[in-house]
Protein backbone atom coordinates (compact mmCIF):
# COMPACT_ATOMS: atom_id res chain seq x y z
CA UNK A 1 0.00 0.00 0.00
CA UNK A 2 1.06 3.57 -0.73
CA UNK A 3 0.12 6.39 1.64
CA UNK A 4 0.49 10.13 1.09
CA UNK A 5 0.07 12.59 3.99
CA UNK A 6 -0.87 16.24 4.00
CA UNK A 7 -2.28 18.70 6.49
CA UNK A 8 -4.33 21.88 6.57
CA UNK A 9 -4.22 24.63 9.15
CA UNK A 10 -1.41 25.11 11.61
CA UNK A 11 -0.50 23.30 14.85
CA UNK A 12 -0.34 26.52 16.90
CA UNK A 13 -2.54 26.72 19.99
CA UNK A 14 -2.98 30.52 20.14
CA UNK A 15 -6.28 30.73 18.25
CA UNK A 16 -6.98 34.24 19.56
CA UNK A 17 -3.71 35.38 17.99
CA UNK A 18 -4.32 34.06 14.50
CA UNK A 19 -3.76 30.30 14.70
CA UNK A 20 -6.32 28.20 12.85
CA UNK A 21 -9.23 26.80 14.85
CA UNK A 22 -8.74 23.36 13.32
CA UNK A 23 -5.71 21.29 12.39
CA UNK A 24 -6.49 18.59 9.83
CA UNK A 25 -4.42 15.65 8.63
CA UNK A 26 -5.44 13.41 5.73
CA UNK A 27 -4.08 10.08 4.56
CA UNK A 28 -4.48 9.35 0.86
CA UNK A 29 -4.12 5.63 0.13
CA UNK A 30 -3.63 3.37 -2.88
CA UNK A 31 -3.78 -0.39 -2.47
CA UNK A 32 -1.23 -0.99 -5.24
CA UNK A 33 1.20 0.79 -7.54
CA UNK A 34 -1.00 0.32 -10.62
CA UNK A 35 -3.83 2.33 -9.06
CA UNK A 36 -1.38 5.05 -8.03
CA UNK A 37 0.19 5.17 -11.50
CA UNK A 38 -3.22 5.50 -13.15
CA UNK A 39 -4.03 8.57 -11.04
CA UNK A 40 -0.56 10.00 -11.59
CA UNK A 41 -1.03 9.75 -15.36
CA UNK A 42 -4.53 11.24 -15.17
CA UNK A 43 -3.20 14.29 -13.35
CA UNK A 44 -0.53 14.77 -16.02
CA UNK A 45 -3.23 14.62 -18.69
CA UNK A 46 -5.37 17.06 -16.73
CA UNK A 47 -2.70 19.74 -17.06
CA UNK A 48 -2.95 19.42 -20.84
CA UNK A 49 -6.75 19.54 -20.76
CA UNK A 50 -6.69 22.65 -18.57
CA UNK A 51 -4.04 24.40 -20.66
CA UNK A 52 -1.48 24.43 -17.86
CA UNK A 53 2.28 24.05 -18.01
CA UNK A 54 3.92 20.68 -17.38
CA UNK A 55 5.29 21.98 -14.08
CA UNK A 56 2.06 23.49 -12.74
CA UNK A 57 1.49 22.46 -9.11
CA UNK A 58 -2.10 21.69 -8.18
CA UNK A 59 -2.51 23.52 -4.89
CA UNK A 60 -6.05 24.06 -3.62
CA UNK A 61 -5.55 27.54 -2.19
CA UNK A 62 -3.95 28.81 -5.41
CA UNK A 63 -6.68 27.52 -7.71
CA UNK A 64 -10.02 28.94 -8.81
CA UNK A 65 -13.23 27.15 -7.74
CA UNK A 66 -13.83 25.86 -11.26
CA UNK A 67 -10.32 24.42 -11.45
CA UNK A 68 -10.73 22.67 -8.10
CA UNK A 69 -13.98 21.04 -9.20
CA UNK A 70 -12.53 20.00 -12.55
CA UNK A 71 -9.56 18.39 -10.82
CA UNK A 72 -11.61 16.47 -8.25
CA UNK A 73 -14.21 15.38 -10.82
CA UNK A 74 -11.45 14.00 -13.05
CA UNK A 75 -9.84 12.03 -10.23
CA UNK A 76 -13.03 10.80 -8.52
CA UNK A 77 -13.54 7.68 -10.72
CA UNK A 78 -10.10 6.27 -9.86
CA UNK A 79 -9.29 3.80 -7.11
CA UNK A 80 -8.06 5.54 -3.99
CA UNK A 81 -9.34 6.09 -0.47
CA UNK A 82 -8.69 8.52 2.33
CA UNK A 83 -8.94 9.02 6.06
CA UNK A 84 -9.00 12.34 7.89
CA UNK A 85 -8.65 13.60 11.43
CA UNK A 86 -9.96 17.06 12.30
CA UNK A 87 -8.48 18.45 15.52
CA UNK A 88 -10.61 21.09 17.26
CA UNK A 89 -7.73 22.75 19.07
CA UNK A 90 -9.94 24.75 21.43
CA UNK A 91 -11.19 21.51 23.01
CA UNK A 92 -7.82 19.85 23.54
CA UNK A 93 -6.62 19.47 27.09
CA UNK A 94 -3.10 20.44 28.12
CA UNK A 95 -2.37 16.78 28.78
CA UNK A 96 -3.26 15.76 25.23
CA UNK A 97 -0.65 17.91 23.52
CA UNK A 98 2.02 20.24 24.85
CA UNK A 99 3.60 22.03 21.88
CA UNK A 100 3.29 22.51 18.14
CA UNK A 101 5.30 19.56 16.93
CA UNK A 102 3.49 17.27 19.35
CA UNK A 103 0.13 18.30 17.89
CA UNK A 104 1.33 17.42 14.40
CA UNK A 105 2.58 14.04 15.59
CA UNK A 106 -0.54 13.53 17.72
CA UNK A 107 -2.85 14.14 14.74
CA UNK A 108 -0.82 11.80 12.53
CA UNK A 109 -1.00 9.11 15.20
CA UNK A 110 -4.80 9.38 15.43
CA UNK A 111 -5.40 9.14 11.71
CA UNK A 112 -2.91 6.29 11.27
CA UNK A 113 -4.60 4.41 14.10
CA UNK A 114 -7.93 4.70 12.27
CA UNK A 115 -6.34 3.43 9.05
CA UNK A 116 -4.40 0.64 10.79
CA UNK A 117 -6.79 -2.25 9.93
CA UNK A 118 -6.18 -1.60 6.23
CA UNK A 119 -2.40 -1.18 6.38
CA UNK A 120 0.09 -3.79 5.20
CA UNK A 121 3.65 -3.48 3.92
CA UNK A 122 3.03 0.25 3.63
CA UNK A 123 5.19 2.94 2.05
CA UNK A 124 4.46 6.40 3.47
CA UNK A 125 5.30 9.52 1.45
CA UNK A 126 5.44 12.97 3.04
CA UNK A 127 6.27 16.41 1.68
CA UNK A 128 9.88 17.51 2.01
CA UNK A 129 8.87 20.84 3.54
CA UNK A 130 8.42 19.23 6.97
CA UNK A 131 11.46 19.39 9.21
CA UNK A 132 14.01 16.58 9.38
CA UNK A 133 13.45 16.40 13.13
CA UNK A 134 9.71 15.88 12.69
CA UNK A 135 10.27 13.23 10.01
CA UNK A 136 12.48 11.27 12.39
CA UNK A 137 10.01 11.65 15.24
CA UNK A 138 7.15 10.51 13.04
CA UNK A 139 9.10 7.51 11.80
CA UNK A 140 9.93 6.45 15.36
CA UNK A 141 6.37 7.06 16.52
CA UNK A 142 4.81 5.00 13.73
CA UNK A 143 7.31 2.15 14.04
CA UNK A 144 6.42 1.81 17.72
CA UNK A 145 2.64 2.08 17.41
CA UNK A 146 1.76 0.53 14.06
CA UNK A 147 2.47 -3.17 14.44
CA UNK A 148 0.52 -6.26 13.48
CA UNK A 149 -0.42 -9.08 15.85
CA UNK A 150 3.01 -10.66 15.44
CA UNK A 151 4.78 -7.43 16.40
CA UNK A 152 5.96 -6.62 12.89
CA UNK A 153 5.81 -2.95 11.86
CA UNK A 154 3.13 -2.20 9.26
CA UNK A 155 5.22 0.66 7.83
CA UNK A 156 7.84 -0.60 5.38
CA UNK A 157 9.38 2.76 4.51
CA UNK A 158 8.96 6.50 5.07
CA UNK A 159 9.91 8.56 2.01
CA UNK A 160 10.31 12.29 1.57
CA UNK A 161 9.50 13.88 -1.77
CA UNK A 162 8.92 17.34 -3.21
CA UNK A 163 5.20 18.02 -3.64
CA UNK A 164 5.96 20.24 -6.64
CA UNK A 165 7.18 17.13 -8.47
CA UNK A 166 4.75 14.59 -7.03
CA UNK A 167 1.20 14.49 -8.40
CA UNK A 168 -0.06 12.28 -5.60
CA UNK A 169 1.13 14.63 -2.86
CA UNK A 170 -0.71 17.33 -4.77
CA UNK A 171 -3.83 15.16 -4.72
CA UNK A 172 -3.38 14.78 -0.95
CA UNK A 173 -3.38 18.58 -0.72
CA UNK A 174 -6.62 18.75 -2.69
CA UNK A 175 -8.23 16.14 -0.44
CA UNK A 176 -7.24 17.67 2.90
CA UNK A 177 -8.13 21.16 1.68
CA UNK A 178 -11.56 19.92 0.60
CA UNK A 179 -12.08 18.68 4.15
CA UNK A 180 -10.81 21.94 5.62
CA UNK A 181 -13.31 23.86 3.50
CA UNK A 182 -16.15 22.16 5.38
CA UNK A 183 -14.90 23.65 8.65
CA UNK A 184 -14.19 27.09 7.26
CA UNK A 185 -17.76 28.45 7.01
CA UNK A 186 -17.28 29.22 3.31
CA UNK A 187 -20.18 29.50 0.89
CA UNK A 188 -18.83 26.57 -1.12
CA UNK A 189 -17.99 24.53 2.02
CA UNK A 190 -19.52 21.26 0.78
CA UNK A 191 -18.91 21.61 -2.97
CA UNK A 192 -15.55 19.87 -3.07
CA UNK A 193 -15.86 17.13 -0.46
CA UNK A 194 -19.02 15.76 -2.04
CA UNK A 195 -17.17 15.14 -5.32
CA UNK A 196 -14.89 12.59 -3.61
CA UNK A 197 -17.16 11.49 -0.74
CA UNK A 198 -17.37 7.96 -2.17
CA UNK A 199 -13.60 7.63 -1.62
CA UNK A 200 -13.86 8.57 2.04
CA UNK A 201 -13.27 5.78 4.57
CA UNK A 202 -13.46 7.85 7.74
CA UNK A 203 -13.15 11.47 8.81
CA UNK A 204 -13.17 11.98 12.56
CA UNK A 205 -13.61 15.17 14.55
CA UNK A 206 -11.38 15.11 17.67
CA UNK A 207 -11.84 15.36 20.60
CA UNK A 208 -15.13 13.51 20.31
Amino acid sequence: MLLFIDESGDPGREIDRGSSKYFIVALLAFENHNDASAVDERIDLLRVEMGLTDHFEFHFNKMKPGQRKQFLSAIAPYKFMYWGIVINKAKLSAQEVHFKQSLHKYACGLVFENAKPRLSNTIVVIDGTVSKDFRQQLKTYLSRRLKDDSGRCLIKKLKVQDSKKNNLLQLADMVVSSLARVYGAKRDSSDYRKLIAHREVQVELWPK
